[in-house]
């Protein structure tokens, strides 16, 4: 692949796209199931999806994970809603619901909820535990990212 496009996972189909970097902030269409790349709102993750996105997607990835009985949880989901809005199309902003998904948990050893982990490269490049307000999640993603 060279540096003018890169793999992008739909957030409704999970399939991979190439898409031209200079066409990222041009609502790019899945190929296979022809809805927008970029909803603006972060998607649910799975099991089955994780792996489309966080490791074969080239676009960093922001994961919330939290729980539905989970009140700081709750109370930042509008927070981390509104920090989509403001990253898209440089990263993608996803959540995955702890309860309904305990391997995943399990797997990225999630202690406390909620936890953002930060994924870049196919690889965990930082975590947060605690909930943050939109203009802190969107601060700390971009110092994260800056970072990696």
């Amino acid at each position: 692949m060279n540096d003018a496009s890169m793999i992008l996972s739909c957030p409704h189909c999970a399939a991979l796209n190439r898409v031209p970097r200079d066409r990222l902030e041009q609502a790019p269409r899945c190929g296979r199931c022809h809805q927008g790349l970029f909803t603006g709102a972060p998607f649910a993750l799975t099991a089955d999806t994780f792996d489309a996105h966080a490791l074969r997607g080239e676009l960093p990835l922001l994961v919330d994970f939290w729980a539905p009985w989970c009140g700081p949880c709750l109370s930042m989901a509008p927070a981390f809603a509104a920090a989509a809005k403001g990253l898209e199309p440089q990263l993608r902003l996803a959540k995955v619901d702890t309860e309904a998904e305990p391997v995943l948990a399990g797997r990225f050893g999630i202690r406390s909820i909620p936890t953002l982990v930060l994924f870049a490269g196919g690889r965990e490049v930082a975590r947060q535990s605690g909930a943050m307000g939109a203009e802190q999640i969107v601060r700390w993603t971009r110092a994260q990212l800056a970072r990696a």
